[in-house]
């Protein structure tokens, strides 16, 4: 929690300890009101007394009740200023250290639970801020206060006050140590529930299609059950805080007021006023001890629970991305377009043989590479090392002579158009999506001539202009009012609209019919014949024009050269082909 608090601004601590004089005051002008209480109950006793005499402190209590109330919401307003600004923060960072995650980084957590994380855990942080730095600092002020009010005015007032101190802590440690440990619970099971209904709503016609709805209801509410019912013992074993502060603070108030009763009925008559004028004093000082102790036992309420939120923001902030990059690009590029692999090796983390093994070709500018073979070849692992979602184990990937490495991210990024195995739209208009994030390449906002280009190039120009608001037409959340075949054009078209010197294609036109994949690539041969493609299929017909074709099999190069050579005396190849076209369709 304190490693997270660190995170705080000069600003804040400034308004910090603005926040903390104000408490002090406040503080001061309530520990004053039972001083005047005194003065009235001595005038109520001394003969002759009237009216006019106790309106003057009453006066000053109500007085210095208004203050108090006036600094309270002074006092609320900085804290609250300090709550929201540090939990902006937070969640920002916590937001720009997901980004900076790399592939294998973001695997370390679920979506659901940094979902979870960024929001209900960060919001209990805001709470806690909100509420307990108030608490925190006024808590012990004014019970140490209220202490030094009380002092010498009787053992056994004093003693009374001890032993209520002492069962409220037996009391607070007790509901601690039960609710800990179900609160760790409760933000797994947040993070289950979040799961489920996620997966739930994005499967959703999977459910229905294999009327599956009672399967997933159970599961949701399995899900659902268990947050309740840990939910439900936490709080059950918290309600028993209220009714014990009540009970140890009406009982200590009877116990003042016994124990004054029998000191009083034991004195002689000269003292027994200042003995009642102590009492009143002593009483309303140890509601203030157990106040303080009261005030603490909110933050006992929240503090578990924020706990284990702090430790899991902690979690996000403290990985370190594995794959970090230069500020600036540290070599100026020799060459254009170029890519090189030599001799890489690649093994993911805890993986017992490598996903790609001493992998060696050249592309030159405006050549096309091809990558092929059976599911879990290493296809995919391959071309994922180009734009550093990964990084080599072994060897070195080089972009335009340079090694991918030396690259900041930025510079490596403009000079690459990535289009994933799954298509990606975001929710906004088509023409937001053909524009999407910057590159040195193009123009900070594409004109419709140029989106329309790339999407001619992309085979999806037709069925854009097809729509009522054409580029402006809405694209839902993940693209779900398309397609999977015009979601995968469109993602083409975001990269092509780039003009980048590299395209890479990681099963692309999967969704594509033969018909559309065809004129796709006859368009990118002669309309971006300066760009470098690196395509990786599993059809023959998508690669069969290819400059270079390399043949993969459990991470190993099984075969590299053309079509035809690899046609004419590879195994691996010739299985591929002829489980997918005839020998005359081949030929």
């Amino acid at each position: 929690m304190f490693k997270l608090l660190s995170r705080m601004n000069k600003k804040e601590y400034g308004m910090m300890v603005i926040s903390t004089a104000f408490i002090v005051i406040q503080v001061w002008l309530e520990l004053s009101i039972p001083s005047y209480m005194s003065t009235i109950t001595e005038k109520i006793e001394t003969k002759g007394s009237t009216i006019g005499d106790i309106i003057a402190p009453g006066l000053m209590m109500l007085l210095l009740s208004v203050l108090s109330v006036l600094v309270a919401i002074v006092t609320g307003y900085f804290v609250a200023k300090i709550a929201g600004g540090f939990t902006a923060r937070v969640r920002k960072d916590v937001f720009n250290q997901v980004m900076d995650y790399s592939t294998q980084d973001i695997k370390n957590f679920s979506v659901s639970s940094l979902l979870t994380r960024s929001t209900n855990d960060i919001t209990q942080i805001q709470q806690f801020v909100a509420m307990g730095l108030q608490v925190i600092i006024k808590a012990p002020i004014t019970a140490v206060w209220a202490i030094t009010k009380i002092a010498g005015k009787g053992w056994q007032w004093t003693t009374a006050t001890a032993v209520a101190v002492l069962i409220l802590c037996i009391m607070l440690t007790f509901i601690l140590t039960k609710v800990q440990p179900k609160f760790k619970m409760v933000q797994k099971l947040t993070d289950r529930l979040n799961l489920v209904t996620q997966e739930n709503l994005s499967g959703v016609r999977v459910v229905h299609a294999y009327n599956a709805e009672e399967y997933q209801n159970d599961k949701f509410n399995k899900a659902n059950d268990d947050l309740t019912n840990t939910n439900l013992y936490a709080n059950r074993v918290l309600a028993l805080m209220n009714p014990g502060m009540s009970f140890i603070s009406s009982s200590l108030t009877l116990a003042v007021y016994a124990i004054g009763a029998i000191i009083i009925q034991q004195a002689s008559g000269a003292q027994r006023l200042s003995l009642f004028s102590d009492m009143i004093v002593f009483s309303s000082y140890a509601i203030q001890v157990i106040l303080g102790f009261l005030l603490l036992s909110i933050i006992f309420v929240i503090l578990p629970r924020v706990t284990v939120s702090a430790g899991r923001i902690n979690d996000v902030l403290d990985i370190d991305p594995t794959i970090k990059f230069n500020n600036e690009t540290t070599k100026e590029p020799s060459e254009k377009g170029t890519i090189q692999f030599e001799n890489v090796s690649f093994q993911y983390p805890d993986a017992e043989i490598p996903a790609v093994a001493k992998l060696s070709f050249k592309a030159q500018k405006g050549q096309t590479i091809a990558l092929i073979g059976s599911t879990g070849s290493g296809k995919s692992s391959a071309l994922n090392l180009i734009p550093r979602l990964y990084d080599a184990t072994d060897g070195q990937v080089l972009i335009d002579g340079v090694n991918v490495k030396d690259y900041s991210e930025k510079e490596l990024n403009d000079r690459i158009g990535y289009i994933p195995q799954k298509a990606v739209l975001f929710s906004g208009s088509i023409k937001s999506n053909i524009d999407f994030g910057e590159s040195s390449n193009k123009a900070d906002d594409i004109s419709d001539s140029d989106a329309y280009d790339a999407l001619e190039i992309a085979q999806s120009r037709d069925f854009v202009e097809g729509k009522e608001d054409g580029l402006e037409s809405n694209v839902a959340q993940h693209g779900d009012n398309f397609s999977g075949g015009q979601k995968q054009r469109l993602a083409i078209a975001r990269a092509i609209a780039r003009r980048p010197e590299i395209l890479l294609f990681d099963d692309s036109f999967s969704a594509l019919d033969y018909e559309t994949d065809k004129k796709l690539r006859d368009d990118l041969k002669e309309k971006d014949a300066d760009t470098t493609k690196v395509i990786v299929a599993q059809r023959i017909s998508t690669i069969i024009d290819a400059d270079q074709i390399i043949v993969l099999d459990k991470g190993q190069v099984v075969g590299q050269g053309t079509h035809e050579e690899l046609l004419k005396d590879n195994e691996v190849y010739q299985e591929i082909a002829y489980s997918q076209l005839s020998k005359e369709e081949l030929a």
